[in-house]
């Protein structure tokens, strides 16, 4: 079997999609993207393909290889989010061709369904606690929300308390049998964190996601250090060397994103690094149903799994949603706040081919808003 070619779709609301076809008919599916940058993906995408074309799909492994040293220049998330996106593809048709799940290449299933979160408030956050309670009724045991908008390196005390009575609203309105994630997009600095996150502690969030940004991933440890708080991070981290420094400095949760960090080949590695730690895994993905799916293929077969990410009714799908791009979208069929085994070969999933091309024709030209603080100055977004 060959690679014959590679072709990429830029569909609603910020998703780019890719088709890797083979000379036996058999089609894979991958999604390679950075949020805002999608259409810079896909150029990568489209010189990897002058390697792949007349491969064996099967090689994922030396393709792996190949595709992240082989230009001399390494790593990043435009190069590595391109190769995540074809070592999903890969591992699609290898699973299809031999009639098994990805999850059976991998290993086996070490569980029948895995727990997903719910995303609530948006990027600036508002009525939080009526948002946490639809989805609680909705059947979800564990929600994710941004706590603030923008922050100034330190900022009042208006703006911190603001903060706390947010959590703490979500949590008089859920209950204790309910858990509440907290992402901070590393809108925090350290010593805002190091005030912040203690005030945090008497509602015992589940963890707290990113609190800095991954620039200084290096001061990881000092935040650990000033919290009892499980502290996560790694969406915007590329490969087991990016992580390599955060796991040394007793972070709880490890966040790799399918469709950045290499594909399911790179964050299966990612995860038993994290294992050998005594870390857990809660693969970061607000993104569309391939990359959804490869996120699961990896989570049915860690055994370090806590919880994955999912987008259905996020707030950045203005236009389309989760479902909107497959044939059976049952197989996302949600139970009690969890997803069950994806049995079908390769990833599990059957791409709705004609609603790909409708969305290609108009694309998208996705950007994430740019904040300012109050004097004019760029803000962490």
């Amino acid at each position: 079997m060959k690679i014959t070619a590679l072709t990429t779709y830029s569909v609603a609301p910020r998703w780019c999609f890719l088709r890797v076809d083979t000379d036996e008919g058999i089609t894979g599916w991958g999604e390679p993207v950075i949020e805002g940058r999608a259409h810079t993906v896909a150029a990568a995408v489209d010189e990897l393909s002058d390697y792949l074309i007349g491969k064996d799909p099967m090689s994922i492994e030396a393709h792996w290889q190949v595709l992240t040293k082989g230009g001399f220049y390494r790593g990043g998330p435009i190069l590595s989010s391109a190769v995540a996106g074809i070592d999903q593809a890969l591992w699609d048709i290898t699973g299809k061709a031999l009639g098994v799940p990805v999850w059976q290449l991998l290993g086996g299933a070490v569980r029948d369904r895995v727990r997903v979160y719910s995303w609530i408030g948006g990027d600036r956050p508002d009525e939080v606690a009526e948002a946490a309670l639809e989805r609680q009724a909705a059947g979800f045991t564990a929600i994710k929300m941004n706590a603030s908008a923008e922050l100034e390196p330190i900022d009042t005390p208006r703006a911190t308390r603001e903060i706390v009575d947010r959590v703490a609203a979500v949590r008089a309105a859920t209950g204790d049998e309910f858990d509440i994630a907290i992402d901070f997009h590393g809108r925090l600095s350290a010593p805002m964190a190091k005030r912040v996150l203690p005030l945090l502690e008497p509602y015992l969030p589940f963890f707290v996601e990113e609190p800095v940004v991954p620039e200084l991933s290096d001061r990881i440890g000092e935040i650990v250090g000033a919290t009892s708080i499980p502290i996560a991070t790694g969406e915007r981290l590329y490969s087991r060397w990016d992580f390599h420094s955060v796991l040394e400095q007793g972070v709880a949760v490890v966040q790799p994103d399918l469709s950045h960090a290499g594909g399911i080949s790179e964050v299966r590695r990612i995860a038993a690094a994290a294992e050998s730690r005594g870390i857990a895994l809660a693969p970061h993905c607000p993104l569309g149903p391939i990359a959804l799916a490869a996120s699961l293929q990896v989570g049915f077969n860690a055994p370090n799994l806590l919880i994955q990410e999912q987008s259905l009714g996020i707030h950045y799908n203005t236009g389309s949603d989760l479902l909107d791009y497959l044939v059976d979208p049952t197989v996302f069929a949600y139970r009690d706040g969890y997803v069950d085994l994806l049995r079908a070969p390769g990833l599990g999933i059957e791409v709705d081919e004609k609603a790909v091309l409708r969305a290609a024709e108009h694309g998208h030209r996705w950007r994430n808003p740019i904040w300012s603080h109050r004097d004019g100055s760029f803000a962490e977004w």
